[in-house]
Parts: C-alpha cells; structure tokens; sequence
C-alpha cells in the first residue's frame, strides 16, 4: 500500500518541486511563472470545471451529506483557527479572520483535483464528487470569509455593501465563469459542436500540469516571516481537524466508503494560494497566511500520505 500512496503522491509534489527549483534557480523569472498561471487559473482550470459540471449526474453528485460534511469541517475550523489567532496570539479581530481564513480556503484546484484524479481515476463516482465539492467552493468561502471580516473589524462594511463586494468576487472568478457555463449546458441538455468541444478538451488538458508547477513557482514568493507556531497552528487545523470532521460527518450520515474517502482526501487539502491574497485584500495578517501557505503545502507531502494510509486508498 505504501507504494501504492507514493505512486499517487510523489508524481504531483515533484511537479510542484519543479517550478519551485526552476524559479529559485532563475530557469524562469516571475513574469513567467505569473503568465504561466494566469493561463492555468483563468483557461485551463475554467475549461476543466466546464467539462466536469457539464457531463456530471448533479444528483448524485450533490449528495447534500457530502456538501454537509466538507463544509462544516471546513466552517469549523476557520472558527477554530480564527480564535486561536485572536485569543491565543493576541491579533485583532480582523487580523484574527485573514490568518483563519487559510483553514477555511483549501487548496482543492491546484492540490486538491490531481490528486483524487490519481487516487480514484477520471470517470468515477468519487471524482464526480470531489469537482462537486469545487463547484461551491470559492462562493461558499468567499462568502463566510467576507462576512465574518465585515462583521469583527472596526471599519466593517454594512451587510448589503458586504454582498456587493461576495457578489462581485464571484463574477470576476474565470473558475466561477467556467462552473456555471457547465451548469448551463448540463441542464439544457445543450451538445456542443464537436470541433468546439475538442478545442476546450485540448485546453483543460493542460490545466493541472500547468497548475502544479505554476504553484510550484508561485511558492517562492512566500516566505516563513510570521511565528512558527502560529502558522503551525494554522496548518495543523487545515491538514488534520478538517479531514478528521468531515470522516466523522461522513460516517455518522451512512456514507459510503468510496465517497467518504473521496470527502475526506479533499479536506486534507493544504490552505490555497486565495488565502494569502484575501489577506492581502485587507491588508491584515499576510505575513501569517504566506507562512501557512508554504509551510501547509510542504507538510501536507507527509499528511495527505497519512490520509491515504488511514482511508486504505489502493488507487486508480
């Protein structure tokens, strides 16, 4: 089995370990590395989340135990994560949500797809519900993330002011646009002509390759700036109390294992990259989310195996 989780793991890290060693090596610069992600996250990833959403069966793959188990592991341990930041080290309000954030927003796209697409393979039941679990992902995040901002900081927005900047968020997300054009040829029944079809198919296959090394490249603008045991913290909440939630959501609602195990290797996910840049938005706690975002994806090497190891995942 252990070669089996390695088989599945080792190739995506070393994808990641690539453009990292390519940028600080200066192989690439970081206009580069930044093209090279606008094509992933704003094309490739969209054409993708378009493919999956398009062709998937939307009820069983929006099995509302599901969805109630990843989110309200991921809702807990931002509450977790927020007090810890707040109460344990000493940050404001708002500071404590930026830095909470990383445990809310996991890294699903970038880590999270290829991954389950190794572990489970392409056309199965648990892949369908790990693109499920993306498609609501970044509107569910955004929208508690924002709102618990508005709400604790001082200068806080009203509520209506609030929806307008969740609102706006949304419809400026490529992968939101890409999502919902799915939605909107998988209710219409909608068949797309073949040469276009092809064309997007060509597209999306460059996604997660792309993807990986482009956050490969990426991590190197991060640096371990913020206390060690804060952003230890952080990721131990993102990397462990999130999965642990959602296998025991998962197994009290009868799930079955297939998808239990596919919910779960999802919240093993370390925080996103959005989690550094929603600090950024607000200008508060940045150097704590950058910290979590690099040291979560390199302990996440060893967690997301452990999962593995705990589900008894033998791959594709």
């Amino acid at each position: 089995m252990l070669a089996t989780i390695f088989n599945i793991v080792a190739p995506v890290f070393l994808v990641i370990a690539a453009g990292y060693l390519a940028t600080r090596g200066r192989l690439l610069d970081d206009g580069m590395i930044s093209g090279l992600m606008s094509f992933a996250v704003r094309f490739a990833v969209p054409c993708l989340l378009f493919l999956a959403t398009s062709g998937m069966d939307l009820g069983s793959a929006y099995d509302w135990r599901l969805m109630s188990a990843f989110y309200l592991g991921s809702s807990v341990s931002f509450a977790v994560a927020t007090l810890l930041a707040w109460r344990l080290f000493g940050r404001t309000p708002g500071s404590a949500v930026a830095v909470g954030f990383s445990a809310l927003f996991s890294n699903l796209v970038l880590l999270g797809l290829p991954i389950s697409e190794r572990a489970w393979g392409v056309d199965t039941p648990a892949m369908a519900t790990a693109y499920a679990l993306v498609s609501i992902h970044a509107p569910f995040c955004y929208l508690l993330g924002i709102a618990s901002m508005e709400l604790l900081r001082a200068d806080g927005r009203s509520p209506s002011a609030t929806m307008k900047v969740v609102v706006r968020a949304m419809f400026r997300n490529s992968l939101m646009i890409g999502i919902l054009l799915g939605f909107a040829v998988n209710l219409s029944g909608l068949a797309l002509p073949g040469a276009l079809l092809s064309s997007v198919e060509i597209v999306a296959r460059a996604a997660l390759p792309a993807a990986l090394f482009g956050l490969g490249g990426t991590l190197t603008r991060y640096s371990l700036k913020a206390s060690l045991g804060e952003a230890s913290s952080i990721a131990g909440i993102s990397l462990l109390l999130h999965p642990a939630i959602a296998l025991g959501v998962c197994r009290l609602l009868g799930v079955d294992s297939e998808l239990t195990n596919a919910v779960v290797l999802m919240a093993a996910m370390a925080p996103g990259v959005n989690s550094y840049l929603f600090a950024s938005m607000y200008q508060r706690g940045e150097d704590t989310a950058a910290s979590n975002v690099l040291l979560g994806t390199a302990a996440s090497v060893v967690s997301i195996s452990a999962w593995l190891w705990l589900l008894g995942v033998s791959g594709a």
